[in-house]
């Protein structure tokens, strides 16, 4: 085990969690020692070694931070000098209301920022045991190494949770038939004609559909070992999962085809589309939303090119399915993040149970921010539940269901109800006085650390 300095703040894990951790409290003044098995030690999805890589998607989803919680909460980060957020609009791509990357571009340059800081060390190799004395945070991701995952079970005297997560495929857009395919945003979202033309959108007749479906469900899929039950993230379901629940199911969830109109036939509707979001500023990969898949490789590339406009597709990256690990947070986390057991280890990022690249973002940087605090001798209590990042820690360290606990994206429905003075709002309204109220609280929340 590493030897610590009580004054140095170790983190395992440069994903989204813990590059943001590492980047606020060393900040606060606060010597950092970054801790990454990658690339020494791989994992199913990671291509490269670089810190904050994105493997699922390359959207941080909608940047409305008036009427959308996670636009809120890329607010709230951004108004923390958060380095993940501060990067990705640096390195945004056209993609109608979201947030959505070059990822490669991201990664590259969080490692760079990370790597200039004066108070930023690195070291290489995997961790296998919990740490017994020093200021620590664990930020290891859905993808905690088999070995750590066991000494936190050990530790805690319960099991993992256990789920499954999904990679959407990624194709090189020169194969895509753009005589069959066409460019818009839903609904002609943005305003640039850039933004309201960021997707591909491959359309299909209901005949298309049909037998898509049929192929979906047919095709060779990835089986789990004896004894492990299969749940998801809702934000991360397999299409062949949706198409099981439903042969109705993507045609009102990805492929919907509403807000869209064929430039080639603009007088025929589309039974369903679906649509392709640019991966990297060249414009020349693009992945396929909202299509993880845990299809085999040789039916992925058959069932993918039934999709019009993708018959000759080419791959750059196909899908795929890993097993992922969470804490029962409401059981084993304080309300600072810490493990009750061990309480100078704090947790941190999607192994919490929050969902997604920007709450697993956000629960790093209140972890780094809150270490940094305890190592300087002061108290920083969470932000109010009336903020998004409030809400979450709130919903993950106690607000949540034990029994029921499981991950979670931002919602206004973790947030405590707005007092609807005058008679009932309408939904866009109601939303909008949750970001204003959230703005407001979350400013003096960082007004109070000064």
């Amino acid at each position: 085990m590493t030897q610590t300095s009580p004054h140095t703040l170790h983190i395992i894990g440069g994903g989204m969690a813990g590059s943001e951790a590492a980047w606020q409290a060393a900040n606060l003044g606060i010597p950092v020692v970054l801790h990454e098995m990658r690339p020494h030690v791989g994992t199913f999805a990671h291509q490269t070694g670089n810190y904050a890589e994105m493997v699922c998607s390359n959207s941080f989803r909608s940047d409305d931070d008036e009427r959308n919680a996670v636009g809120l909460l890329h607010w709230e980060m951004a108004a923390a000098d958060g380095v993940i957020m501060a990067t990705a609009r640096e390195h945004r791509l056209p993609a109608g209301g979201a947030l959505a990357v070059d990822r490669e571009a991201f990664a590259e340059a969080v490692s760079a920022k990370l790597k200039a800081h004066p108070l930023i060390s690195f070291e290489h190799g995997e961790i296998t045991e919990l740490p017994t004395d020093g200021h620590w945070i664990i930020a290891t991701g859905p993808l905690t190494s088999g070995a750590l995952a066991d000494s936190i079970a050990q530790e805690t005297g319960a099991d993992s949770l256990a789920f499954f997560d999904a990679i959407a495929p990624i194709v090189y857009a020169e194969s895509v038939n753009m005589d069959v395919a066409w460019m818009q945003s839903r609904y002609d979202k943005g305003e640039t004609l850039e933004e309201q033309t960021a997707y591909m959108n491959c359309p299909m007749t209901k005949d298309q559909y049909e037998a898509f479906i049929d192929a979906l469900l047919a095709a060779e899929k990835t089986e789990f070992h004896e004894g492990e039950t299969a749940k998801y993230f809702d934000g991360c379901l397999p299409i062949e999962v949706m198409a099981e629940r439903g042969r109705e199911t993507l045609r009102f969830g990805p492929m919907k085809p509403v807000g869209l109109t064929n430039a080639h036939q603009p007088d025929v509707k589309p039974y369903a589309v679906v649509q392709l979001r640019r991966d990297n500023a060249l414009g020349t990969l693009y992945n396929i939303v909202g299509f993880q898949t845990k299809m085999k490789y040789g039916a992925q590339t058959d069932v993918f090119r039934m999709i019009p406009g993708l018959q000759d597709a080419s791959f750059a990256r196909l899908g795929g399915i890993h097993r992922n690990t969470f804490l029962n947070s409401p059981t084993m986390l304080d309300d600072q993040m810490r493990l009750k057991s061990r309480p100078n280890i704090r947790f941190a990022g999607q192994i919490t149970g929050v969902e997604g690249y920007v709450e697993s973002a956000a629960m790093g940087l209140l972890a780094g921010r809150m270490a940094a605090a305890e190592i300087l001798g002061r108290d920083l209590p969470p932000p109010s539940n009336e903020t998004a990042m409030g809400a979450l820690i709130h919903h993950i360290t106690g607000g949540a269901e034990a029994k029921t606990f499981q991950p979670m994206n931002v919602n206004f429905g973790l947030f405590p109800p707005i007092d609807a003075k005058g008679g009932r709002r309408g939904r866009k309204d109601r939303y909008k006085a949750y970001t204003d109220r959230a703005k407001e609280v979350f400013g003096q929340w960082l007004a109070g650390q000064s």
